[in-house]
């Protein structure tokens, strides 16, 4: 008998080999699916084409415009808007053998479609009947008085793309989480243009490669950050015209930016009159019937993955973003929830039976396996981001290698790790013994996005991490002249805190706008709570800005950190080197890439003549001090040195002057 291949992944993790027939059956699904698919269309990419065929598209050779609808279970589909008086008896739909609903409207009929129109489809089942959005619409338009939504119909974009010499090729991705509507100081809802001429070139000054968009999808409610999605083909009317997204994508090319588009395939909007709930009456089309089909915390519809129409739609609408908006990547929400019948709720993920057996959702994964393949086969050198806390094996590894084929995932421990420690730990018991297993614990051979805040810790309730370190202080002792403990001790471990993360955190970093100039408070979205407020759905650019607060030094010092991570490849490398852990001086000592990094979070302690190994010979020059003046320090590291390595019975090893509340960085010269 022929001996079973082993698995990659098996192979590297030994631990993994008792669910070796788990796996083997994965990849045998993903597989299966693949070929099924490929027998239905010719290839993953032709399947994922819908868009082009579904929805509303205008046939230039036959000169008129085709509408398309999956709705199986519905009696009758008309679709109605101003080009027709909104009549549903004059353009009722035909339906085929597939529950494929139809209709050719001709430029030269009596009620042609006219661009610009809103339209809506109109469903039948049985005695009922709704005025829906189609599903595959890709414009939607709120009525500013009745907030109703309407499909829109625009003429094919004439946009003219710049962007042909951007060459997407990240290997140290610096990810700028951002959200286009809270992006501007007014109070009030930002542009994508406003965001492309006024943001971007903000984050390009500051050494950020790529950036995270949120809420690019339409979705009904402003408040929920863009993660009730309703219309999945539509990018948010609210913060302009799908021309306008291109024009966003475009500029942040031209200016060497990567866009990645933060995408909700985990769930959707409830609401009937925008979304795709109960679309054809039947209560089982796009999502799972019944309670399978509701998450409980979110409030919100879950996809049925099995079903091969809901897979196109998903997929094609992957390749839309692609295709017709330059997008160059996904960072996928809520894979935790998708993964497991149990949405990860209440579960804790401490053994590997909780991966492989029991709750584990198949349709899912391949789903997400397809969703990778299609990526990469249109894009190579693609972007795609899992948000997974359960932290399942194989994440971010090849589906040839038994993987789901994700090239990162979020570090989402670290972040909550920061807040644990600012929240419930005084400064002198900090472990960091503890500190270096939380930032470099992470599976072989997957790599990580590290951040220490993103959008999640700065929503209300909660708060930004410049927030917790200094509080209300920030709004009394903020100008350069004026000595706080609070606030220098705040500026410190801001400071040293985004340097660790990023330097030993992960394969990648990423910050929430403003994060990086320490945002003071929160965000909070209008609501019924806040009066419908913006007073916190924005950022206050003006601090850091003004040449006389200390936000600048912080500022500063995360374009210095970027631009250091960058020129030396500390990212892509491999992972650090521990070199030196002292628990009664709160020292961490590594080196990565040829860079030593030297931390000293003793709120007292500093320590002249600091010993320590290192893996070469030679002198070394300090190329970034958390301590120096432009970066708000005290000046006690003195950069103009050149520190020589001397011999000792063990190798080599330097001495140093590291002061309380410092990082430093070393360089080989």
């Amino acid at each position: 008998m022929a001996q079973k291949k082993e698995i990659q992944l098996i192979k590297d993790d030994p631990w993994l080999s008792p669910y070796q027939e788990d796996i083997s059956q994965r990849m045998k699904f993903f597989r299966e699916r693949l070929e099924e698919i490929g027998n239905l269309s010719g290839s993953l990419i032709e399947f994922a084409d819908g868009h082009h065929y579904f929805g509303l598209n205008y046939d230039k050779k036959e000169k008129g415009w085709w509408y398309r609808e999956w709705a199986p279970a519905a009696d009758g589909l008309s679709l109605i808007g101003d080009f027709n008086g909104w009549n549903a008896e004059r353009h009722p739909l035909t339906q085929d053998e597939n529950g494929v609903w139809g209709i050719f409207i001709a430029d030269d009929s009596e009620y042609p479609m006219t661009t610009p129109s809103l339209v809506k489809v109109k469903v039948q089942n049985g005695l009922a009947d709704r005025d829906r959005l189609p599903a595959y619409i890709q414009s939607a338009i709120q009525d500013p008085k009745s907030y109703d939504f309407s499909g829109e119909v625009s003429p094919v974009s004439k946009y003219k793309w710049k962007d042909a010499k951007f060459k997407l090729d990240v290997k140290n991705p610096m990810i700028y989480e951002c959200h286009v509507g809270m992006a501007q100081e007014k109070e009030g809802v930002g542009t994508f243009r406003e965001f492309a001429d006024l943001i971007l070139p903000r984050i390009a000054k500051q050494g950020y490669n790529c950036i995270q968009v949120m809420a690019i999808q339409e979705h009904p409610y402003y408040g929920s950050f863009g993660y009730h999605v309703s219309n999945f083909f539509a990018p948010s009317s609210r913060f302009g015209t799908p021309d306008d997204l291109r024009y966003l994508v475009d500029q942040a090319h031209q200016k060497g930016i990567a866009v990645i588009m933060d995408a909700v395939y985990s769930h959707a909007v409830k609401n009937i009159a925008e979304g795709l709930n109960d679309f054809d009456g039947s209560d089982n089309q796009y999502f799972h019937k019944g309670g399978r089909g509701y998450h409980t915390g979110w409030d919100s519809k879950l996809f049925d993955y099995s079903r091969t129409e809901v897979l196109q739609f998903l997929l094609s609408n992957i390749r839309y973003w692609l295709e017709e908006f330059h997008f160059d990547g996904f960072r996928f929400d809520g894979v935790t929830s998708m993964l497991y019948h149990h949405h990860g709720e209440g579960v804790g993920f401490d053994h590997y039976d909780k991966y492989f057996k029991e709750g584990v959702d198949w349709d899912a994964i391949c789903f997400l396996q397809l969703a990778n393949e299609l990526i990469h086969k249109i894009k190579p050198n693609g972007i795609s981001i899992a948000e997974d806390m359960s932290g399942m094996p194989g994440m971010c590894r090849p589906i040839s290698e038994g993987g789901i084929g994700f090239d990162y995932r979020l570090g989402m421990g670290l972040p909550d790790y920061w807040i644990k420690l600012l929240k419930h730990s005084s400064d002198e018991n900090w472990s960091m013994n503890e500190l270096w297993d939380v930032m470099a614990n992470r599976r072989y051979k997957e790599k990580t996005i590290a951040y220490a805040e993103s959008h999640d810790q700065a929503l209300v309730g909660d708060k930004s991490l410049a927030f917790w370190l200094m509080d209300k202080e920030m709004y009394w002792h903020m100008s350069k002249d004026d000595k706080d403990l609070v606030v220098e001790r705040g500026i410190a471990l801001h400071k040293m805190i985004r340097l660790i993360t990023a330097s030993l955190g992960g394969e990648g970093y990423l910050n929430f706008i403003g994060n990086e100039f320490g945002h003071p408070e929160w965000v909070d979205f209008p609501r019924e709570g806040n009066d419908w407020s913006y007073k916190y759905a924005r950022r206050q650019w003006s601090l850091v800005d003004n040449e006389d607060l200390k936000y600048q030094w912080l500022n500063d010092f995360d374009r210095a950190m970027l631009s250091i991570l960058a020129e030396n490849d500390i990212l892509s490398a491999l992972t650090a080197n521990q070199l030196n852990m002292d628990e009664s001086n709160k020292v961490i000592i590594f080196e990565r890439n040829h860079l030593i990094f030297v931390f000293n979070f003793h709120p007292e302690n500093s320590v002249p003549d600091y010993k320590f190994h290192i893996p070469k010979n030679g002198n070394y020059q300090v190329i970034l001090s958390s301590d120096d003046p432009v970066f708000g320090g005290h000046d006690r590291i003195d950069t103009s040195i050149t520190y020589q390595a001397s011999t000792y019975e063990h190798g080599h090893q330097l001495a140093v002057y590291t002061p309380s509340r410092t990082a430093m960085v070393l360089k080989r010269v």
